[in-house]
């Protein structure tokens, strides 16, 4: 079974062309969205007047991927991007969840330089005991408040459920952000 694939796109364009920018953006996304296994897109820019726009867009596997990007409606699209003198500076693709830690299964960098090591898994082990443990511990016990008589496999489900998306999206970022000096130390 092939992995999801994210590709992480760095451009640089006039902070002026803002509006359109987003505007391009916005197109591109809607004509991904129509191409099948596509998971969705996202973009930030760096800061209110900076140069540096950072894009984000999944697809399910390698093949639905490629299907995007080898299509003429991205041709088209990226053509519309001259005239907002769009430089694209880097380009990650990267499989599985292992933005955390891990470097990908796959990866492939358009970049000077090669990507951080990987901490060693002791350290990787204990950052995420440091965050689940205090996050289940009050989980658990707000759950016995609210809803004292759930039995137990609904109390695990429901812990989960809220668990995976805050500590994918939120804690652990969190966490090893604060721990960088540690962890690549």
């Amino acid at each position: 079974m092939s992995s999801p694939v994210t590709v992480s796109i760095t451009r640089q364009l006039d902070p002026t062309k803002s509006a359109e920018m987003v505007a391009w953006v916005r197109a591109g996304a809607t004509l991904a969205g129509e191409f099948p296994g596509f998971l969705g897109a996202g973009w930030v820019q760096s800061g209110p007047e900076s140069r540096e726009w950072h894009m984000l867009y999944r697809f399910a596997d390698h093949d639905a991927l490629a299907a995007w990007e080898s299509s003429t409606q991205r041709a088209w699209w990226l053509g519309a991007a001259q005239d907002l003198g769009v430089v694209e500076q880097r380009v990650e693709r990267r499989t599985g969840i292992e933005g955390w830690f891990d470097e990908p299964t796959e990866a492939e960098v358009v970049e000077p330089g090669a990507p951080r090591a990987a901490p060693p898994r002791w350290k990787q082990a204990t950052v995420i005991w440091l965050t689940f443990f205090p996050l289940s511990l009050l989980t658990t016990v707000l759950l016995g408040l609210v809803a004292p008589d759930l039995q137990v496999v609904l109390r695990v489900l429901l812990t989960t459920v809220v668990m995976t998306p805050v500590m994918t999206y939120v804690a652990l970022p969190f966490m090893t952000a604060r721990l960088a000096w540690w962890l690549h130390r």
